[in-house]
């Protein structure tokens, strides 16, 4: 699941691609599978990008600036206060190449903005580098401490009192995803169809066995959780330390 200098493996990132000009998202779609992306989607307008997010987590969006529905500024804007983004890197494209412009995407918390046209390999480059700033897990290792227990992400390991336990691959990845959304609740949907991408529906018993193993291997009290939380009616959280 980890490779390179990417903390997530390319075939298993999730990226949307926002706009409205058919030719330009070929182009990208063509060119991230080239580079082993392979889970890309399209949406040409706010509104079904707004239905593509409320059903699916992506790691990674590229935004249009202008959509033929809406702003893409203002779009950002919407999504991060529902809490649709669920704390997914943004890079804004746009044909606008003004400072101000510039500014006022990267100001709205966005996490990169590039002018149309640009080159193929430099739309690479950008993406690697949000995604490597973004999934760097914790200063060093990408191990997260929770309290005794470190939970290796490279190694896909948890220690705690001495004794190291293998992860399963289910629940490295359900861990992975809380861990990038600590503090956070991420939704029992967000979570089946992001640990189930090829159909998700009525796993949800599924996810409650794999966040019990994962519990009995974090948790030091796997029946009172300090760390993994579930959020009755919601889905789960990772407690940030007090």
């Amino acid at each position: 699941m980890i490779q390179e200098d990417l903390h997530m493996d390319r075939s298993e990132c999730r990226i949307l691609t926002i706009d409205d000009e058919k030719e330009l998202t070929d182009i990208v779609m063509e060119l991230l599978k080239r580079e082993h992306y392979s889970r890309v989607d399209i949406a040409a307008s706010c509104g079904e990008a707004k239905e593509k997010l409320q059903k699916q987590h992506y790691d990674l969006i590229l935004l249009d600036v202008m959509l033929p529905d809406g702003n893409g500024f203002d779009f950002y804007t919407q999504m991060k206060e529902t809490g649709y983004l669920y704390d997914a890197p943004v890079i804004f494209l746009s044909a606008r190449d003004e400072d101000t412009a510039r500014l006022k995407g990267l100001g709205l918390g966005a996490d990169d903005y590039i002018t149309k046209p640009f080159l193929p390999k430099e739309l690479l480059l950008r993406i690697g580098a949000v995604l490597r700033r973004t999934y760097h897990f914790e200063e060093k290792g990408q191990a997260a401490r929770l309290g005794q227990t470190v939970v290796s992400m490279d190694a896909g390991t948890v220690t705690r009192n001495g004794k190291e336990t293998a992860l399963t691959a289910k629940e490295l990845a359900l861990f992975h995803i809380l861990f990038r959304n600590r503090g956070k609740i991420v939704t029992t949907d967000a979570l089946c169809d992001a640990l189930w991408p090829d159909g998700s529906f009525g796993l949800e018993s599924s996810l409650i066995v794999h966040m019990r193993h994962l519990r009995e291997k974090v948790e030091a009290e796997p029946s009172k959780p300090r760390y993994l939380i579930t959020v009755r009616g919601l889905g789960y959280k990772l407690e940030k330390e007090s």
